[in-house]
């Protein structure tokens, strides 16, 4: 039943209360907020578009968020839930434009009607800034944006290539800002659309042409003048990024204003605020040059100065130093050449010779005096010996003669003591030559040996299949035995 039936009113019509009807035919609160949640929510899910103000969340103690979304004519109260705001791929804040996809509800204890969001996405500019932030993520973490990939932008640029729109006032401001502040500076113009459909790949091939030139700038411009978002796109561009970063020369990046900030910002060597800032940066003033050079003129004359000095104080000092240490070394070799001069080698060279000749002649004579006492002694002591040697020489002949005698009876009784053992010797050989069993082997007899390698002496120690082994004069013979054939009754 509708609030319309209820009061017997129409939708257009005004509700007019009959004064004359009893209180039991009125609503209570409750029943009336009932039938309002009820009518809520036979409305479908639905998808609104509106910008987030207020925002509050995610709350402390639930994790809820609550704001409103709002457009130029309306607001709603909205609600998104823990679970929800979780899974979010992005966070709310105000001024962002969202696609909330929900249902409507009715909170009965104050009737306030609120927009439940089941999910949530970026409409419009929001998406293209989250798409970017994405890009951008990835890049760092690559390393692309990282300070110590950037190369050094020479402070003095000879020759500028500058990549940009030729149609537009950005390259006219460029040359116009390098003339004014330094017209030796050389630019080098390569023109490539900087917005629209194809313009990133225009960019890309811009900037490898600028590489390419010969010879080569000191630096490339990549510069465009201001506009929205939307139009900045091309510059956040992932191949045009890449290419930025992987240029062979350093890039100065002025794009749009002050606040834009684009990824090939990011990524170049140098990021100015605006075209004419990234040529000025490139391109040190005139007179600041002047400045420059005559600061450093007056630097470099002072240190050449306090090194002449200096240099001029060390001579001085070295001078002092030579002349004390030629003087020592002079006063040094005088002294030597004084002490030389004193010996009398120098002084009375005949005298030494004269001495020289007294030695010899003494030693001389001391040699001779020597010689000659040596001489008598060994005669001396020669008489002396001579008997002593000629008794000992007839000894020696007695002795030898003793020996002679002495070897001749050795040998006549030792063949007498031989001879009775020797002819033993030989009848025992003789005896044992007869009575070898190798003897009788020679005759035609053998010996049988059984299996356990014992001389067999009978015959039934043999059966039928044992191995034999037979013992011939020059060699053995292996056998098995087939039959056994005793010739008489074993002994008991």
């Amino acid at each position: 039943m509708s609030a319309w039936s209820l009061t017997g009113a129409t939708p257009d019509q005004p509700v007019v209360a009959d004064m004359g009807e009893s209180d039991s035919d009125a609503l209570s609160v409750s029943q009336a907020a009932e039938l309002a949640a009820g009518a809520l929510h036979g409305v479908p899910k639905i998808t609104v578009l509106g910008e987030v103000t207020g925002f509050r969340g995610p709350n402390a103690r639930s994790g809820h968020c609550y704001f409103q979304i709002k457009d130029e004519s309306a607001a709603l109260e909205c609600i998104v839930w823990k679970g929800t705001y979780d899974k979010r791929a992005f966070d709310l804040r105000d001024g962002l434009q969202v696609l909330f996809t929900g249902t409507f509800d009715l909170y009965k204890p104050t009737g306030k009607m609120s927009f439940k969001a089941s999910s949530f996405t970026l409409a419009g500019e929001g998406l293209l800034r989250q798409q970017v932030a994405q890009l951008a993520e990835k890049l760092r973490r690559e390393g692309l944006m990282e300070p110590e990939r950037k190369r050094r932008i020479p402070v003095f640029c000879t020759r500028v290539a500058v990549v940009t729109s030729l149609s537009g006032a950005v390259i006219n401001d460029v040359k116009r800002t390098l003339r004014r502040r330094n017209p030796m500076v050389e630019v080098v113009c390569v023109g490539a659309k900087v917005q629209g459909e194809g313009a990133p790949a225009e960019l890309v091939e811009g900037l490898r042409r600028a590489a390419a030139i010969t010879p080569a700038p000191d630096c490339i411009l990549l510069v465009r003048g201001g506009g929205s978002f939307e139009d900045l796109m091309t510059f956040n561009d992932e191949g045009l990024a890449r290419a930025v970063a992987a240029c062979p020369l350093p890039v100065v990046t002025g794009i749009g204003h002050e606040p834009d900030n684009s990824i090939c910002d990011m990524v170049s060597d140098r990021r100015c605020s605006t075209p004419t800032a990234a040529a000025e940066s490139v391109a040190p003033e005139f007179s600041e040059l002047v400045s420059a050079l005559d600061g450093r003129e007056q630097r470099l004359q002072r240190v050449l100065e306090g090194k002449v000095v200096r240099a001029a104080s060390a001579c001085d000092g070295l001078g002092g130093r030579l002349g004390r240490a030629m003087d020592v070394r002079l006063e040094r070799e005088r002294r030597s050449l004084d002490a030389f001069a004193t010996r009398p080698c120098l002084t009375s060279p005949a005298n030494i010779v004269d001495r020289r000749e007294v030695e010899l002649a003494q030693t001389v004579d001391r040699f001779c005096t020597a010689c000659e006492r040596a001489q008598g002694r060994f005669a001396m002591e020669l008489d002396r010996l001579a008997p002593r040697l000629r008794s000992s020489t007839a000894q020696m002949d007695r002795m030898g003669h003793g020996l002679e005698l002495a070897a001749s009876r050795l040998r006549s009784k030792g063949a007498q003591l031989l001879s009775a053992p020797v002819a033993e010797l030989g009848r025992s050989a003789a005896a044992l030559d007869a009575l070898s069993p190798l003897k009788v082997l020679g005759r035609g007899y053998s010996i049988a040996y059984d299996g356990g390698g014992s001389v067999a002496t009978r015959a039934d120690s043999f059966h039928v299949g044992d191995a034999l082994r037979l013992r011939m004069a020059d060699g053995d013979v292996l056998a098995t035995v087939d039959a056994v054939e005793c010739v008489a009754a074993p002994r008991e």
